[in-house]
């Protein structure tokens, strides 16, 4: 990976790099000033190429980059960061959006830790409206937007309390088919919180429900102190997961039983949609009745969750091998 750019660099006759907020495998954020707007602070993502792409392969993925940034562009949401640019510069992608001040939920959830004590249910319910808003808005999008990397660490409480989910790294805009997808920018996302049929890049089997699951993981987060197991690891211990009143008891039944329902492992299992989950959580429908809940069949499985069976097929001979030789 080409290193940081330095403190001071210009981009694009625009932006002056003030400093770097984060690096990650696709490249670093870096935080800047706009020169045609003094005052005005930004947050630019670079992404930056697969070494072992071919040449032909970096071009076509600049390209998907710019088009599918052009929809980002669009996007206008009070709990997402504005988009406001994007551009190429020698081997490194750039996405301009705003800079949003305040802590991310990670720190805050660092802190309760630290204090022994945990976020109260309605605030943590507070901030999964104002999430889910904008999950709902994205979902919403002709094709839609997938975020593919929600976590504590990428939502920040502004301080005007407001919440905002960013970071853009993983987005992916859905074919207008549904059949097919294709990924802004490559990754898989935190293992904590990505659910299984995320799991080796596979874009062909990522839709809504990806989202609802990491969303619920998030909130498992945000109400326990702690991050879930990862799915992985659930797979090969299904009892990993703890109910959420076995941690922090000051959890009501209800929002227990619908974060776990959200972090179902097969997505026919979770709420079809953050429409779904949102009844469920903040109407207080809870959790459907098992009978209403999708059934999973042999043959629904192999037809539509191929990729998923397969990585399955995986992880069992990898358990079977721990169980042999370990």
């Amino acid at each position: 990976m080409l290193p940081p750019l330095r403190d001071g660099t210009v981009l694009r006759e625009r932006y002056r790099l003030v400093g770097v907020v984060g690096q990650g495998g696709m490249g670093s954020v870096y935080r800047a000033e706009d020169l045609r707007l003094p005052g005005r602070l930004c947050a630019i993502k670079e992404v930056q190429p697969d070494p072992s792409a071919s040449i032909e392969l970096q071009e076509q993925a600049q390209e998907q980059f710019l088009q599918e940034a052009s929809i980002l562009a669009q996007l206008d949401h009070p709990n997402l960061p504005k988009v406001s640019d994007y551009f190429s510069e020698g081997e490194r992608d750039y996405i301009v959006m705003d800079y949003v001040p305040g802590k991310d939920l990670r720190q805050l959830v660092d802190e309760c830790y630290d204090d022994n004590r945990w976020l109260e249910e309605s605030l943590v319910l507070d901030w999964a409206r104002q999430i889910s808003d904008a999950l709902f808005y994205l979902h919403q999008q002709l094709p839609p937007v997938l975020h593919r990397d929600i976590k504590p660490a990428n939502i920040k409480l502004t301080p005007d309390n407001r919440i905002k989910l960013v970071d853009f790294g993983l987005v992916k805009v859905m074919a207008s088919d549904e059949a097919r997808t294709v990924t802004v920018l490559q990754g898989r996302g935190t293992a904590l919180y990505t659910p299984l049929e995320q799991y080796g890049g596979d874009n062909g089997h990522t839709d809504v429900r990806s989202d609802v699951y990491a969303f619920g993981a998030t909130l498992y987060n945000l109400l326990t102190n702690y991050p879930p197991p990862s799915a992985k690891e659930r797979f090969l211990n299904p009892r990993a997961l703890r109910p959420i009143q076995e941690i922090n008891p000051d959890v009501s039944q209800v929002v227990n039983d619908v974060v776990m329902w959200a972090m179902e492992m097969h997505p026919d299992n979770r709420p079809e949609s953050i429409q779904a989950l949102r009844a469920a959580l903040f109407d207080r429908s809870g959790v459907p009745s098992s009978d209403s809940a999708p059934q999973i069949t042999l043959a629904g499985a192999l037809q539509d969750n191929g990729a998923l069976l397969a990585l399955t097929a995986i992880l069992l001979f990898i358990a079977f091998l721990f169980t042999l030789f370990g």
